[in-house]
Parts: C-alpha cells; sequence; structure tokens
C-alpha cells in the first residue's frame, strides 16, 4: 500500500463574490472530486470583511492539477496561487 500524499493547493483571491464564482467555476473547469474549501484570511490586524482575502483550498493527492493552470485561474479572478 503506497502512502496518500497531502497535496493542496491554495488560490487567493480578492473577495468572497470572486471566490465563490470561482469554486464554481473550477469544479467544471478541472473535474474535482471534491468542492474547493473556501476560507477568509483576515489580514493582520483587520476585523473587517473587507479586508480579507479568501481562499480556495483543494486537494490534490494525485498531483494530477497543474500548478501554472492553477495560477492562470487564479488570475482570471485577480488572484493567484499560492506556493507551499
Amino acid at each position: 500500500m503506497s502512502p496518500v500524499s497531502d497535496v493542496r493547493h491554495v488560490l487567493v483571491l480578492p473577495d468572497r463574490d470572486a471566490a465563490q464564482e470561482a469554486a464554481e467555476v473550477l469544479g467544471e473547469r478541472f473535474a474535482l472530486d471534491e468542492e474547493p474549501r473556501l476560507v477568509r484570511d483576515a489580514l493582520a490586524g483587520e476585523d473587517d470583511a473587507e479586508d480579507a482575502q479568501w481562499l480556495l483550498v483543494l486537494r490534490d493527492e494525485d498531483g494530477r492539477l497543474d500548478p501554472a493552470e492553477l495560477d492562470a485561474f487564479a488570475g482570471e479572478w485577480d488572484g493567484w496561487r499560492e506556493e507551499p
């Protein structure tokens, strides 16, 4: 039995609307096995939701998602893929 890898990709998006829209399109475009996890990432010292980035966390145990394609995808919503 081979060990299971815990590979994740994190896409950083500028606001909740962009993150939710991207999450919907992401599943269709990349044929994901599971929904990406949407996480609010407040900037240091900020409590206001307007000052938050939103993260889409994707599991990729099989390593089938291309980091460059994910980065380009996030760029469509003025975001980026965070390097691990």
